[in-house]
């Protein structure tokens, strides 16, 4: 396999409701699941699509996300040691959000591509490719942890 993608939650919480942005996310799922490539979830990004879900839906929403999620041929990667301080360091010096911190440290790790349509990666286009996904409007608020 000669590519590696990360998703962050901005792709798949576009996948999972099925936005503009999700076309790509499809294509990129159908490549991995026929072996091409490769895709990857950081563990921090998937909480953050959990509580994203629940906090827009509901328990059954967070669940319903999980089920799909754990379907997709996505290696969910663990938030260990390393990535984690790797993390941290990207969001000592980046105005990114710590999770997003994750799923750029996680991209530096398997040299892979960001994919994602969240601005905030825009401050971190030197230190790893970002495969941007089309957003329908250009403005586009950012996912965040504030209700």
């Amino acid at each position: 396999m000669s590519a590696g993608y990360v998703l962050d939650t901005f792709a798949v919480i576009a996948y999972l409701r099925g936005e503009a942005a999700a076309e790509r996310v499809q294509a990129l799922l159908a490549e991995a699941k026929a072996g091409r490539l490769c895709l990857y979830l950081c563990l921090m990004n998937y909480g953050e699509v959990v509580y994203i879900s629940e906090r827009k839906g509901g328990r059954p929403a967070a669940e319903e996300a999980i089920r799909i999620v754990d379907n997709l041929p996505v290696e969910v990667v663990p938030a260990e040691r390393h990535l984690t301080f790797s993390a941290a360091h990207i969001k000592a010096n980046y105005p990114l959000s710590y999770a997003d911190a994750f799923a750029v440290a996680l991209a530096q790790e398997f040299n892979a591509a960001v994919v994602t349509g969240d601005p905030e990666f825009k401050s971190v286009e030197g230190l790893v490719r970002i495969e941007w996904l089309t957003q329908p409007n250009a403005k586009h608020t950012t996912l965040s942890a504030a209700p």
